[in-house]
């Protein structure tokens, strides 16, 4: 078993709970609000996990959902699951930044590094998703 310091962060706060040995990943996040006049920004592109669940905790602030056909806003104090094979993305859905907390497999967490990882710019979308049982779905970014 891993030193018990692994597995508390206080903060959280820009930063992930990541003992290394568990099934899943916490981390707290900011989604900055969309600029005056500007479209929907998404934070995540339209997509599905073919065999893992994701959660958020909205701390402050309010997150819009789509899941499958349906759209909504979770505002502070509110959680929401995405079950696995369940297409979804999300977005700041008011006026001022949104903190959150992001409850994710350790697979998830891999992708999202991957999209942000300089090393695998020569990878495609489909490819990056597709290499952590994922996919995305329709056309990226649209809704």
């Amino acid at each position: 078993m891993q030193d018990f310091p692994a597995f508390f962060r206080s903060p959280l706060s820009g930063s992930l709970l990541d003992p290394g040995d568990t099934g899943f990943v916490m981390a707290e996040w900011i989604a900055d609000p969309d600029p005056p006049g500007a479209e929907r920004i998404e934070i995540a592109p339209f997509h599905r996990h073919l065999h893992d669940d994701e959660a958020w905790y909205v701390l402050e602030g309010t997150l819009g959902f789509r899941f499958d056909d349906r759209e909504f806003d979770i505002p502070a104090g509110g959680a929401v699951i995405a079950p696995a094979g369940t297409a979804h993305t999300y977005w700041n859905a008011g006026p001022t930044p949104a903190r959150y907390i992001l409850v994710m497999p350790r697979r998830i967490h891999h992708l999202i590094a991957s999209l942000h990882d300089p090393a695998r710019a020569d990878q495609s979308l489909d490819e990056k998703f597709a290499a952590f049982d994922s996919e995305l779905v329709g056309e990226v970014g649209k809704t």
